[in-house]
């Protein structure tokens, strides 16, 4: 498979997985999210969608940067973690915004986290600039895992 081909399913990947996260956000951002108590450091809602536009084109192209990467004994499970942490993602808006059930998010934001963090250490054997491009994305989730924890606790 080229490696153009390889980028285009990458960017196709973790943008369809941003369409889904997004419809789940929609069902309830502009209802039961506004009337929920929210800490003093959460950001204002516009900044969501470029941030996470940003993130999930870094994504994309860590992905295929270790895709493309000729074949060693840790790229397909490297691969599998990513994946996983996508899937990961894609669930938290819903267990957050869809089913709204923070403190479940919560839960489940710790070991999207903790993959994110393993995906990191497992890209940076095969690209490193793989793995660099994956910080923001995990730092950022760090701090939706101390908004949402916030939010949970605010409202409990």
């Amino acid at each position: 498979m080229s490696s153009i081909l390889k980028l285009i399913i990458s960017i196709a990947l973790c943008f369809f997985v941003a369409f889904l996260g997004s419809w789940a956000t929609f069902q309830s951002v502009q209802t039961w999210y506004m009337t929920i108590n929210k800490p003093s450091f959460n950001p204002p809602s516009w900044l969501f969608g470029p941030v996470w536009s940003v993130l999930y084109t870094l994504m994309a192209i860590a992905f295929w940067l270790v895709w493309k990467n000729r074949d060693l004994p840790s790229k397909s499970f490297a691969m599998q973690l990513f994946l996983i942490q996508l899937v990961l993602n894609l669930l938290w808006s819903f267990l957050f915004f869809y089913f709204k059930l923070p403190f479940w998010a919560f839960l489940e934001i710790i070991l999207m986290w903790t993959t994110i963090l393993f995906t990191i250490i497992y890209f940076y054997k095969i690209n490193p600039w793989a793995a660099y491009i994956m910080i923001p994305y995990l730092l950022w989730v760090g701090f939706a895992t101390l908004l949402n924890g916030s939010i949970w606790i605010l409202n409990s």
